[in-house]
C-alpha cells in the first residue's frame, strides 16, 4: 500500500517546514523545536514514536538527520486545534464598531488567535462569540486582517465582511495604511529621527525570531521601519515607529539590529541589563521595573485607513497600559533624581 496515498485521506496536516538549501544535517526533533513556538522536545520525540513525523511523505524517527530541501510535515488524525474554533465569553476593549469592522484594543498577554500551545482563550475566540459569519482571511482565520504579538499591546481591526476583509487587505499590502507604535528601547538613540530599510527572514540558528541575513541581496522580505525619538532617559529612549511594512517582529528585530533592544523583550535579549551604572541599587531598579513590566514594551498606539465602504479616512488611537505608563514613570522619576555626577560613573554594557 502507497504511505503517501493514505497520507492526504487519514491524516490531518499541522505543521510543514522545508529545510533552506543550507540546512545543515540536523536532528529533525531539534528542527522542529526551532520551528514551533512552545514547543518542547519530549512533545515531538513523542510525536515522532507515535509515527507522526514524516520527511518527504515518510514517517521518520527522531533522530533523523534532516537535509536541505527535506519537506519536514507534522501530521496527526484530528484536525489542527486552532481549526476548531469556539467561541469564548471575553470583554473586548471595542474602540469603534460599524456594520462593516470594529478596531480593538488588544491587552497585553492576549494571543490574537489560536496555535501551537493557545487553542483557546484567545482573540478570536472572543470575537467569534460576538460576531456571526466573520469572512475568513487567507489563513483561514476569522476577521483579521492583521495581527500583533501576544506581548505587544494596542490596536486591531477586524473586517465583518468579505468586501470590507478584501478591501483592508490590499490597504495593508500596498502600504497606504498607517501604524505607529511606541517602544522603549535600550540605550540612548542620538538622531531625532531615522530608517531601518533592512529585509528580514527567520534567524538561521534560532527560527522563533527575525533577524537581518547576512547576505540580504534577494533574502529575507523587505522591512521598514520608521522612527523617531520622544523622549530620552539616561539609559533608555521612547520612539515612535510607524511601519511601512508589517513583517513578523519586525519593530523588534529592526531595533535589535540597530543596538537598541526594547525593554524587556525577552526573545530579542532586551530582558537584560544592558546599559546602566554598576551600582547595585541601579540594577535592583532596573529589576524592579522588569518586574513591573514583565513583556516587551511595546504599544501599536495608532491606526489609520480609508474605511471600505464609505471611503472615509479613519484615524483611532489608544492610551498607553498601565504596565507601560508605570515603567515610563519609574524612569522618568529615576532620570530626574540621578545627578550629573552619577553619569560619568563607568558604565556597563552586557550583550
Amino acid at each position: 500500500m502507497d504511505q503517501s496515498n493514505n497520507l492526504e485521506n487519514d491524516l490531518f496536516e499541522h505543521y510543514q517546514f522545508k529545510a533552506d538549501k543550507g540546512q545543515e544535517p540536523l536532528r529533525v526533533d531539534k528542527f522542529l523545536m526551532n520551528r514551533i513556538e512552545n514547543s518542547t522536545r519530549n512533545k515531538i520525540q513523542t510525536a515522532a514514536k507515535n509515527g507522526a513525523i514524516y520527511s518527504n511523505d515518510k514517517i521518520v524517527k527522531s533522530n533523523y538527520k534532516v537535509k536541505p530541501g527535506d519537506v519536514v510535515r507534522v501530521m496527526f488524525s484530528h484536525p489542527p486545534y486552532e481549526n476548531l474554533l469556539v467561541g469564548e465569553e471575553m470583554n473586548l476593549d471595542i474602540i469603534h464598531e460599524d456594520k462593516n469592522l470594529l478596531v480593538v484594543n488588544k491587552p497585553a498577554g492576549l494571543v490574537v488567535h489560536p496555535g501551537h500551545g493557545n487553542y483557546n482563550g484567545t482573540l478570536l475566540n472572543g470575537l467569534i462569540n460576538h460576531f456571526e459569519n466573520l469572512p475568513q482571511n487567507k489563513d483561514g482565520r476569522p476577521g483579521l486582517v492583521h495581527r500583533i504579538d501576544k506581548d505587544t499591546s494596542g490596536l486591531l481591526v477586524i473586517a465583518k465582511d468579505e468586501v470590507s476583509m478584501t478591501d483592508l487587505a490590499k490597504q495593508f499590502y500596498l502600504k497606504t495604511s498607517k501604524r505607529k507604535y511606541l517602544a522603549l528601547v535600550w540605550g540612548i538613540i542620538p538622531d531625532e529621527k531615522g530608517t531601518i530599510n533592512k529585509r528580514l527572514a527567520r534567524d538561521p540558528k534560532n527560527r522563533l525570531i527575525m533577524s537581518v541575513p547576512v547576505d540580504e541581496d534577494g533574502y529575507g522580505k523587505e522591512a521598514i521601519t520608521h522612527y523617531k525619538v520622544i523622549e530620552r532617559f539616561n539609559y533608555l529612549t521612547l520612539v515612535e515607529c510607524q511601519l511601512e511594512t508589517g513583517r513578523t517582529h519586525q519593530i523588534r528585530a529592526h531595533m535589535k539590529h540597530i543596538g537598541h533592544p526594547i525593554f524587556s523583550d525577552a526573545r530579542y535579549g532586551g530582558d537584560k541589563i544592558l546599559k546602566g551604572t554598576i551600582f547595585n541599587k541601579y540594577k535592583q531598579f532596573v529589576l524592579n521595573c522588569f518586574k513591573l513590566m514583565p513583556r516587551q514594551a511595546l504599544h501599536a498606539k495608532s491606526l489609520g485607513f480609508i474605511h471600505p465602504v464609505s471611503k472615509k479616512e479613519l484615524n483611532f488611537e489608544c492610551e498607553l497600559p498601565v504596565d507601560f505608563k508605570n515603567c515610563l514613570e519609574k524612569w522618568r522619576n529615576y532620570s530626574k533624581s540621578v545627578s550629573y555626577t552619577h553619569l560619568t560613573l563607568p558604565t556597563i554594557l552586557l550583550v
